[in-house]
């Protein structure tokens, strides 16, 4: 007679791969596990899920139907690792919190460290999160609780709260025999604090300089002092700034000189990529917390203020044309041209652009070589522009064969690359000399600038060459 474990064995045999040779999650594998949630299958469903790192088990819920993913959860019970739910969008990770019962949250965040456990709490409404913390033990609760009265995308809300600390007057044997014989210590650890009365930071002892000392060194001894200590409040991006210029691995967080959490490289990994993603949809005109999961209405409701702004400056730019409206009637040749040239300097701007809003972010351009960068631009247009003038005016001449369109399309050529060179860098700066973030607001402006000096210049040129009146 076959049980339902040798069942669940053989099925998870027979099922398919997770991913394929390109590391998507396979269509066949996400069928298997919706028909065993479907058939309340939870033996079929742990062998195939339960031992899934939490990354994986995150791009498995995403790929499942919406409400399958809660039953996933609840049929996993005890063998779902919640920290797969930092792996999710946040739209979907809210959905799945949203239908399973608090308590069933509260036991699962128990087991998680405390910067996944805030992850996981700090997007819920204020209510949700009461509800989840009232479901867990004083003093967790009071942690959590106190972790996220700290801003927003601070240190304080990305550092772990499990580290290990010793007084300074502790020997190394006697540190080491503390690391062996405790077992609450935490998953992974690069670094022992050494801490003096109210936990304030006196310094830190890498891991691999503990092992290469003799027990008998006062740890006050073989401490670092000075150390990339980092403040509960600090901005996470500048954190991350600091983490990559001096190549840390960790760095202990304080509140007002009291060590309260460790920052760790993997939190780090986390922070950049959100920036970075962030900067590209910024740049697009594409709200930050935007996700796949989204609806359609939500998509559509963040992007539509930056669609009108570029309406609007769309308009501004055609009105360059009614100026010349007359002179398009005699010259159906500047009609066709005139978009070439704007849309080129559009397209240089932007290049510009990308590379100085990356710039701003990283801090690699200041005040101290904005000169030096801008005069690059500069340069860099004018070559541009140069190399586009001889093609553009080869083409305009053997396209429409008007004696001196090729010059007129290829000084406009020139003038506009030029511009869209010094509107590709100055906006940036003084948009971010005002406070606002460049990647946000420099864009539309950009474009304006573009398309209003490429009509202008093209069609004024041909006015004055060709007389036209």
């Amino acid at each position: 007679m076959v049980d339902a474990k040798d069942m669940a064995e053989a099925a998870t045999r027979d099922a398919p791969p997770l991913r394929d040779a390109d590391g998507a999650i396979r269509q066949q594998f996400v069928e298997t596990v919706s028909e065993a949630i479907a058939g309340r299958d939870a033996g079929l469903l742990r062998a195939l899920v339960a031992g899934l790192h939490e990354s994986d088990v995150g791009d498995l819920i995403e790929a499942l139907d919406p409400e399958r993913r809660p039953q996933l959860i609840e049929l996993l019970g005890e063998d779902f690792d919640f920290t797969a739910l930092t792996e999710v969008d946040d739209a979907v990770r809210e959905e799945i919190l949203e239908e399973l019962p608090p308590e069933t949250v509260a036991e699962g965040m128990r087991d998680l460290d405390s910067d996944d456990a805030i992850y996981i709490l700090e997007d819920l409404p204020k209510e949700d999160q009461a509800e989840i913390l009232g479901q867990l033990s004083p003093p967790e609760r009071v942690a959590l609780a106190r972790r996220l009265d700290y801003p927003e995308q601070s240190a304080g809300r990305r550092m772990q709260t499990e580290f290990i600390a010793v007084p300074p007057a502790w020997t190394v044997g006697q540190t080491i025999d503390y690391m062996r014989e405790t077992e609450d210590l935490p998953e992974r650890f690069f670094e022992i604090y050494v801490v003096g009365d109210d936990a304030r930071f006196l310094g830190a002892v890498p891991l691999d300089r503990l092992m290469r000392t003799k027990r008998p060194v006062a740890m006050s001894d073989l401490m670092e002092p000075e150390r990339h200590v980092v403040r509960a409040t600090d901005d996470q991006e500048e954190v991350a700034r600091r983490f990559e210029r001096y190549n840390l691995v960790a760095a202990p967080v304080v509140d007002e000189d009291r060590m309260v959490g460790v920052i760790t490289f993997d939190d780090i990994v986390d922070v950049i990529e959100e920036e970075a993603e962030e900067d590209i949809k910024a740049l697009g005109g594409v709200r930050g917390e935007e996700e796949l999961s989204d609806t359609v209405w939500d998509i559509a409701k963040g992007r539509f203020n930056w669609l009108l702004v570029n309406l609007a400056t769309a308009f501004l730019a055609s009105s360059v044309l009614r100026l010349f409206e007359g002179e398009l009637q005699k010259m159906v040749a500047l009609a066709v041209l005139a978009p070439i040239v704007a849309s080129q300097g559009g397209n240089a701007a932007t290049q510009t652009m990308t590379v100085a809003v990356r710039a701003l972010a990283t801090r690699d351009l200041s005040d101290a070589n904005a000169w030096r960068v801008i005069m690059r631009e500069l340069a860099v247009g004018f070559v541009n522009g140069a190399a586009f003038a001889v093609v553009t005016g080869v083409i305009a001449y053997a396209w429409f064969q008007v004696p001196g369109l090729g010059v007129v399309i290829g000084l406009a050529m020139i003038c506009n690359l030029i511009a869209a060179a010094m509107a590709g860098i100055l906006i940036p700066l003084a948009v971010a000399r005002f406070k606002f973030d460049p990647a946000v607001a420099s864009g539309v402006f950009v474009t304006t600038v573009t398309d209003v000096v490429g009509f202008f210049s093209f069609l004024g040129i041909a006015t004055l060459w060709f007389g036209l009146k």
